[in-house]
């Protein structure tokens, strides 16, 4: 009697393999981010290599590949807050494991530039010059760098001062110049001892006249983090004078007044009584007749209050004049 036989065409899963990177680590300002990026085997993303190796219009290409060809990914970011408060390896401990945690699938191994990550639920392996050996952790070093660029060319509308847009945030000729006579701002890394040499203190604030500067930062940051996009500061509009802030938020262009003092009193809120901002009303009109294209908008304005503590930030919204 013939045997039968059968055969069995049993597929064994694929791993899934995660790479992560971060972008970050040696700056004095802004934070550090991580990536966490899962590409299909087939992804055929040409050019893959660690991004401080490519240009950055050639990040920008691979990056907008990666964001359609991978299967996941996944960011992270620590804050300078945290980097100074946990020192700057493990906020990027922070980032990466933020990053593998966010990603919308579960990666049964991760593949970790540098160092492994200490307590990780996910099995993860570090690979020293990882991003320019695995083509995930290549893809996770793009992603974190252009992610990060983009952060840092946002804080540059805002500061200006410090050639943000040059060396995002790196320790350059330029920066420490800047640093010297600017002195350090809220997205500096206090802990790192340049920053750390040239902070700001209330007496130099009111020998330079910069407590009004100072403020329209902070307001700035605060509106930033309330999804506005910071357009412009500190825009003239002769005769009239300046919008301290110009800022988008989806089809909403906001102008913005600020006010500042060193202490907790009534001031700026007397600064912003409708009353006296015809001239504010004024110079947001002028500014609307160079941009006809500028529809739909509103004008702001926030008090900054300084102290030894945290700033307090009042935001007044839609002012209404008579």
């Amino acid at each position: 009697m013939a045997e039968n036989r059968w055969q069995y065409n049993l597929e064994t899963p694929m791993e899934i393999i995660a790479g992560v990177d971060e972008a970050g680590r040696g700056p004095l300002a802004g934070p550090v981010v991580a990536a966490a990026v899962i590409l299909p085997d087939d992804h055929g993303i040409k050019g893959l290599r660690d991004s401080k190796k490519l240009s950055p219009k050639k990040r920008e290409d691979l990056f907008t590949q990666i964001k359609d060809r991978a299967d996941a990914i996944g960011i992270g970011q620590s804050s300078v807050g945290l980097i100074d408060k946990i020192n700057i390896r493990n906020a990027t401990f922070k980032a990466m494991q933020m990053a593998l945690g966010r990603l919308r699938i579960k990666p049964d191994r991760a593949l970790i530039d540098g160092d492994p990550l200490p307590n990780q639920i996910i099995p993860n392996e570090g690979i020293i010059g990882g991003d320019d050996k695995q083509d995930p952790i290549k893809a996770a070093s793009i992603v974190a760098k252009v992610t990060r660029d983009n952060l840092m060319l946002a804080y540059a509308k805002i500061f200006p001062e410090y050639g943000l847009d040059q060396h995002k945030g790196y320790g350059t000729a330029l920066h420490f110049k800047n640093l010297i006579e600017y002195k350090a701002t809220p997205i500096h890394r206090k802990s790192f001892r340049p920053v750390k040499n040239n902070l700001p203190t209330f007496k130099w604030l009111s020998r330079t006249n910069r407590v009004g500067w100072l403020g329209e930062k902070l307001a700035a940051l605060y509106l930033q983090d309330q999804g506005v996009k910071i357009e412009k500061m500190n825009q003239h509009c002769s005769p009239y004078g300046e919008i301290d802030i110009i800022g988008k938020k989806e089809d909403i262009w906001i102008f913005t007044e600020v006010k500042s003092t060193l202490k907790f009193t009534a001031e700026p809120e007397q600064k912003l009584e409708h009353s006296k901002l015809g001239r504010i009303e004024k110079t947001v009109n002028s500014y609307l007749q160079e941009h006809d294209w500028i529809h739909n908008f509103r004008i702001d304005g926030i008090a900054v209050y300084l102290g030894k503590k945290e700033p307090i930030i009042k935001h007044y919204k839609g002012i209404q004049f008579d």
